[in-house]
C-alpha cells in the first residue's frame, strides 16, 4: 500500500501544452530495430514509453518495496536561462518547439527571474516550512515511499489547463509585469544551461550558493554566512514585488517592498548518495559474498568485503548495469534501461581472495562447443551418462573428448565438478596451445622501450635528468611471475628532439653507444643486437647511459620535436624482435617538426557551444589512426607522460594511447614540486601486472548479443576487441541487444574470454562467466539495477558520442533518457499518486545525481578555466575507466578532517558534495580519483593548524606545496593514513592542492561540489531533480 502524504503542485510539475517550451522528445539510447543501427557510440534515438497515460490517472502496477516517492522540491531557481515568449502559441503549432538550450546570442540575463518564479519559489518555502518531511534515512520502512512535496492547493487538482506563460500559481491569477532587459516571463525551468564564457550574469565575482534561511523547527546548519557576490536564489529587486494574494498561505499579497528570501529545500530531504554507501556497508561490509545465486546484486563497489567465486564470476571482474535482463526487446525499449555489462578482466584481487586456478589441457587444449565456441564452463550441462554435453550458450550438443569424460552423479553432476576449476568457478584461466598464437609460434616475452624528449625546455627545467634517475629505481621493480626470481621484460632506450637517438646497452660494453636517425620521414630501426637487453645482465651499462643522457644534450638548442615518427620507431623495434612490449614516451611539447604526424595549434574557442565544437575531440591527421593501427597489430601499447606549458592536442596525440591500451598521464606546467606525482605513476605503471597483444570475445546465450565496446580498445570487426595491453585498471564496458525472446527459466548467460601473453611470455586464456536473471516484469529490472554501473555506461557512452554529435544534443539525449527511465518505471510500477511527486526506484534514487555530475562534467560542458587539451585528457581517462573509479570520479568523497578521532582506526565518514556542507571552522578532504584537495576554513583551529602544517596560524600555511609535511603529530597522522588509505585503491596519483577559503583556487575547488549549481552553467542538484521532474510529467501526460 503506497503512503501518500502531502503533495502540491509547484508551478513546474504541471504540463503546459500551450507553452512549446521544450522541444519533442530526443530519443535515448534504445532505437527502433526498424532503422538502420547507427555506427558504435552514436546515441540512438530512443523507443516510446508505451500507451499514454492522462495526467495523474496512472495505471496501477505491482508496488515496488522499497520504491521511495518524493515531491517536487524548488523553484524556477536562477540557474535557469529564462525564456522568453511574446504570448501563448497555438497547440497545434508545428514550430512551437523551442530548443531546451537557447543560443548563447539569444541568451537573456539570466541573474533576474521573473517575479512568477521568484513569488512560487517563496510559496513553496513556506509550504514546505509547514510541512512535515518524510526521513530519508535508513529508518525508513520498506514499502513506504517517503513523499515530499507541500500540501496541494485544492485548486489545482484535475487536468492541467491552459495558462498564461508567466504566472501559474493557486488563486485568483495576476498579470505579470511585461518583459524588460530585466525579466522574462517566467517560463519553466528547462535543461540545465549550457556554459557560457563571460563568468556569470550578474555584477559581483563570481560566487557558490551560500545556504539560506534553516527551516521552521531545524537548527541552522554548518556553512558560510551570505558573502557579498552570493548568487543565489531569486534576487531581490527593488521596487514592488506582484505575487499572486494567495501566494503565502495565510497571507496577504506583498505588493510592495523588498520579497522575503524564499525558504530553501532541506537537502537533507532529498536522495542522498552517502547515505546509500553507508547503508550499503552497514549491512554488507566485511561479509562474504558467494557468487552461486543467479541474478544476484553484489555489494556496492564502495562497500569492502571478501568475494567467494561459486560459479559466477566476482564483482570485482564484471559488474551489470541490471542483473535481471527483461525479456523482450519491446520491455527494453519501453524501459530505456540499458543493458551493459563492465567487464574489467585483469582485475586486482586482494590477498585474501583465491586468485585465479590455471588448467592445462595440454596439446588437446581447451574444451569448446562445435557451434559457436562458447569455452566450457559451469553454464554447460553433462548428458547421456558423461559421454555428451549441451552448451548453455547455444543449446548445441556436443561429444566430451575422451581425455575429459567423468560419469555423472545421481543429480547429473560430474563426480570431478569440484576438482575442475572450469566446471565449478566463474574466472580461471587455461593454457592456450600454439593454435592461439600468432603463426602458431610460442610468443616472445614482452619489451619495455622508454624514449625520452630531450628538446631544449626538458633539458633546461631538469624532466631528462629526472626521468633518468628515477629509472634506474623502476627498472629494479619489473614485473616477473611469482616462481620466477628476475624478470623476463627486456628494454630499450630512445631520446629525440627532431631526430631520434638509439641506445646500443649490450653487455658486453664498456660504453654505451648512440645512434642517429635523422630520416624521420620513414623511420628504421639502425641496430637490433643490443637495443632490447635484460636489465640485470646489462645493469652497468644502462646505469652508465642514464647518468650520460642529460650531460650529452645538456647544451643542446633543439626546441622542435617529432611525434609519430617515435611511436613508429618503437613500434618497429618490437616488430622487429618479434615481441609485443610497451612504450613509454615522455613529451612536452606540440610535435611541429617536419615529419609525419606535424601538428598545428587549433586551440580554438571560438568553436566552443557550436556544432563545430566535437572537432577538438577528434584527431587533426588521419596518420595517428594509421598508427594505431599498426601497433595494434604488432602488440605496442603506448604509455604516454605529458608535461605540457602550453596546448599540445592531447586529442591528436593520444589516440594512439586510448587505443592501443595505453595511460595517459598529463602534468600541466610541470614543477620540481610534482616530481613526486609522476614519479609514483610511473613506478605504479612499470609494476603493473599486463596482459600484451590481446584479444576480447564476448558470447552470450541465444536472444541477445554485444553490439557497443566501449574502452581503451582498438575495432577491427564487429566482434574481436583488440588490446595491444590490458591492465589491472581497465575496464570494458558492453551492451548488449536483443535479437529475440529470453527464456526467464534458463536467464541471460554471458561468457568473456580474453586471449593473451603473460608477462613471461606464455600465451593463455581467461575465461570470466556470468549468469543473470530475465523477467517479463518491468518491476523486475529496475530491483536489480546498479547505479554505479549505469553511470559508468552513460558517461562512456556520451564521451563516444561527443566525436559525431554537438555537444547540446548529447547533454539533450542524458536527460531525456534519465526522464524515460524514470517515468517508465512511475507508470508501470509505482502506486498511482499525485501528478507533482517524483518517484524514484529504489536502486536507483541517487541516479539524478550522479547523471547531473555527468552532465556538468567539462567534456560536455565547457568551462572558462578548463583547456581543450584537459577535457580531452578526462575524456579519454574516463573511457577505460572501471565501476569503482567512474563512481568517485562524478561523486567525489568529502571527508571533515576536523572532526576525526585520532586514536580509531576507521576513516572518518564521508559528507555531502555541497558547499552547505564545509564550516568556517573545518578541514576537509575532497578526492575524485585524478586530483585531491585540502580545503581550509578561516576560522579551522590553530591546534589543529599546527599539527597538520607546523605553522603557527591559518594565514601562514603555505598552498603551494603538494604533500603535507611529516610533523609526527597524531592530525598528521591519522590524515596521511586517511590520503594513504584513499590513494591505495586508485589507478592514478593525485596531486594534493591546499586550498584556503575565499582565495582565488577556491573557484576551481568548488566545481567539485556537484550537488552545487555549476558557476559557468549546469544545474544544481535541486535544480535537476525539478528538470526531470517537469519532462516526466511531459512524457506521462
Amino acid at each position: 500500500m503506497s503512503q501518500q502524504g502531502y503533495v502540491a503542485t509547484p508551478p513546474y510539475s504541471q504540463p503546459q501544452p500551450g507553452m512549446g517550451a521544450l522541444s519533442p522528445p530526443l530519443r535515448g539510447h534504445y532505437g527502433d530495430p526498424s532503422h538502420s543501427a547507427p555506427p558504435a557510440g552514436i546515441m540512438k534515438p530512443a523507443g516510446p514509453l508505451g500507451p499514454t497515460a492522462p495526467v495523474g490517472a496512472l495505471p496501477p502496477g505491482p508496488p515496488n518495496s522499497g520504491a521511495h516517492q518524493f515531491g517536487q522540491n524548488g523553484p524556477n531557481i536562477s540557474g535557469y536561462p529564462q525564456q522568453r515568449f511574446p504570448g501563448p502559441p497555438p497547440v497545434n503549432n508545428a514550430n512551437s518547439a523551442a530548443p531546451p538550450y537557447p543560443p548563447p546570442s539569444h541568451l537573456p540575463p539570466a541573474s533576474y527571474p521573473s517575479p512568477g518564479s521568484a513569488s512560487a519559489a517563496a510559496q513553496l518555502g513556506h509550504q514546505l516550512g509547514a510541512m512535515q518531511i518524510h526521513d530519508y534515512g535508513p529508518g525508513m520502512a520498506s514499502g513506504s515511499p517517503g513523499i515530499l512535496a507541500p500540501p496541494l492547493a485544492a485548486s489545482f487538482q484535475g487536468p492541467p489547463q491552459l495558462a498564461q506563460p508567466s504566472i501559474l500559481q493557486p488563486g485568483p491569477q495576476m498579470l505579470a509585469p511585461l518583459p524588460s532587459t530585466h525579466n522574462g516571463l517566467g517560463a519553466t525551468p528547462s535543461l540545465p544551461p549550457a556554459g557560457r564564457q563571460d563568468g556569470l550574469p550578474g555584477s559581483g565575482p563570481p560566487a557558490a550558493s551560500f545556504p539560506s534561511l534553516p527551516l521552521p523547527g531545524q537548527p541552522p546548519g554548518p556553512g558560510y554566512p551570505p558573502q557579498q557576490g552570493a548568487n543565489y536564489g531569486p534576487p531581490q529587486m527593488p521596487g514592488a514585488q506582484l505575487t499572486s494574494p494567495a501566494g503565502f498561505p495565510g497571507g496577504p499579497a506583498q505588493m510592495a517592498g523588498p520579497m522575503q528570501p524564499p525558504k530553501k529545500l532541506d537537502p537533507d530531504s532529498i536522495p542522498s548518495p552517502i547515505q546509500v554507501i553507508e547503508n550499503d556497508r552497514s549491512t554488507r561490509s566485511g561479509q562474504v559474498y558467494t557468487t552461486n545465486i543467479r541474478g544476484q546484486v553484489p555489494p556496492l563497489v564502495t562497500t569492502d568485503c571478501v568475494i567467494q567465486d561459486q560459479g559466477n564470476a566476482s564483482p570485482r571482474y564484471i559488474r551489470c548495469t541490471t542483473y535481471c535482463f527483461p525479456s523482450t526487446s519491446d520491455m527494453a525499449k519501453q524501459s530505456q534501461l540499458p543493458l551493459a555489462a563492465i567487464i574489467k578482466p585483469f582485475a586486482t584481487v586482494p590477498p585474501h581472495e583465491v586468485p585465479l586456478y590455471l588448467v592445462n589441457h595440454g596439446e588437446s587444449g581447451p574444451v569448446r562447443c562445435n557451434r559457436c565456441k562458447a569455452y566450457m564452463c559451469p553454464f554447460m550441462q553433462f548428458i547421456e551418462g558423461g559421454r555428451k554435453y549441451q552448451c548453455g550458450f547455444c543449446s548445441c550438443v556436443n561429444d566430451v573428448p575422451p581425455f575429459y569424460f567423468q560419469h555423472l552423479d545421481h543429480i547429473g553432476r560430474r563426480l570431478d565438478h569440484y576438482e575442475r576449476p572450469e566446471l565449478s568457478l566463474g574466472s580461471y584461466e587455461y593454457v592456450a596451445t600454439l593454435d592461439y598464437c600468432r603463426n602458431n609460434k610460442p610468443p616472445h616475452p614482452p619489451a619495455y622501450i622508454f624514449m625520452i624528449d630531450v628538446s631544449y625546455s626538458n633539458v633546461k627545467n631538469g624532466l631528462v635528468k629526472l626521468i633518468c634517475e628515477e629509472l634506474k629505481t623502476v627498472l629494479e621493480s619489473l614485473p616477473k611471475e611469482e616462481q620466477e626470481e628476475t624478470s623476463a621484460i627486456r628494454v630499450g632506450f630512445v631520446t629525440y628532439n627532431k631526430v631520434l637517438h638509439f641506445f646500443n646497452v649490450k653487455s658486453n660494453l664498456a660504453q654505451p653507444q648512440m645512434m642517429v636517425v635523422t630520416d624521420v620521414a620513414e623511420v628504421f630501426v639502425p641496430l637490433l643486437d643490443g637495443f632490447l637487453v635484460n636489465y640485470q645482465e646489462s645493469k652497468a651499462v644502462i646505469h652508465n647511459l642514464l647518468d650520460q643522457i642529460p650531460e650529452i644534450f645538456a647544451d643542446s638548442n633543439e626546441n622542435e620535436t617529432v611525434f609519430a615518427p617515435v611511436v613508429q620507431a618503437g613500434m618497429e623495434a618490437l616488430k622487429a624482435a618479434d615481441c609485443p612490449g610497451k612504450l613509454y614516451i615522455f613529451h612536452s611539447s606540440l610535435p611541429t617538426a617536419e615529419a609525419p604526424g606535424k601538428l598545428k595549434n587549433r586551440d580554438d574557442r571560438k568553436l566552443i557551444n557550436t556544432d563545430k565544437e566535437k572537432t577538438l575531440f577528434q584527431p587533426q591527421t588521419n596518420i595517428y589512426e594509421a598508427l594505431t593501427k599498426d601497433c595494434v597489430a604488432n602488440g605496442c601499447c603506448v604509455n604516454l607522460f605529458l608535461f605540457p606549458n602550453q596546448y599540445v592536442d592531447v586529442a591528436s596525440m593520444g589516440l594512439v594511447t586510448l587505443q592501443t591500451g595505453g595511460t595517459l598521464h598529463k602534468y600541466n606546467n610541470f614543477q620540481h614540486l610534482d616530481s613526486q606525482t609522476f614519479l609514483n605513476d610511473l613506478r605504479n605503471d612499470v609494476q603493473k601486472i599486463t596482459g600484451f597483444d590481446a584479444i576480447m570475445r564476448v558470447r552470450t546465450s541465444t536472444g541477445f548479443r554485444a553490439t557497443d565496446f566501449f574502452g581503451a580498445i582498438y575495432m577491427n570487426n564487429t566482434t574481436d576487441v583488440e588490446m595491444a595491453g590490458v591492465d589491472c585498471d581497465k575496464a570494458v564496458t558492453v551492451e548488449f541487444k536483443h535479437d529475440d525472446k529470453l527464456n526467464e527459466d534458463s536467464g541471460a548467460l554471458i561468457q568473456c574470454a580474453v586471449l593473451y601473453t603473460t608477462i613471461s611470455g606464455q600465451r593463455r586464456l581467461r575465461i570470466h562467466n556470468i549468469s543473470l536473471n530475465c523477467s517479463s516484469q518491468l518491476a523486475d529490472l529496475y530491483k536489480s539495477c546498479e547505479t554505479d554501473a549505469l553511470i559508468n555506461f552513460f558517461a562512456k557512452s556520451a564521451f563516444t558520442a561527443v566525436l559525431t554529435q554537438p555537444l547540446k544534443t548529447v547533454r539533450d539525449i542524458l536527460v531525456h533518457q534519465t526522464a524515460h527511465m524514470l517515468a517508465c518505471y512511475r507508470k508501470n510500477c509505482a502506486s498511482p499518486s499525485a501528478v507533482s511527486q517524483l518517484i524514484l526506484p529504489d536502486a536507483m534514487k541517487v541516479f539524478p545525481v550522479y547523471m547531473n555530475s555527468l552532465l556538468k562534467n567539462c567534456v560536455l560542458l565547457s568551462r572558462p578555466e578548463i583547456s581543450v587539451d584537459e577535457r580531452a585528457s578526462q575524456r579519454q581517462l574516463v573511457m577505460s575507466m572501471d565501476v569503482a573509479d567512474t563512481q568517485i570520479f562524478f561523486y567525489p568523497q568529502l571527508i571533515p578532517i576536523h572532526t576525526m578521532d585520532v586514536k580509531s582506526e576507521t576513516l572518518p565518514a564521508a559528507i555531502r558534495c555541497s558547499e552547505e556542507r564545509l564550516s568556517e571552522g573545518g578541514v576537509f578532504l575532497l578526492a575524485n580519483g585524478l586530483q585531491m584537495f585540502l580545503w581550509l576554513g578561516v576560522s579551522a583551529p590553530p591546534e589543529l593548524i599546527q599539527g597538520i602544517f607546523n605553522v603557527p596560524s591559518f594565514t601562514h600555511i603555505n598552498t603551494d606545496v603538494t604533500s603535507l609535511p611529516e610533523v609526527g603529530s597524531p592530525y598528521s597522522q591519522k590524515l596521511r593514513l586517511t590520503m594513504s588509505n584513499i590513494q591505495q585503491k586508485k589507478p592514478y596519483s593525485m596531486k594534493l592542492t591546499i586550498v584556503k577559503q575565499r582565495e582565488q583556487p577556491e573557484v576551481v575547488f568548488r566545481q567539485f561540489l556537484v550537488e552545487d549549481k555549476g558557476l559557468y552553467g549546469g544545474a544544481s542538484y535541486v535544480d535537476f531533480l525539478c528538470c526531470v521532474h517537469k519532462e516526466i510529467c511531459r512524457l506521462l501526460s
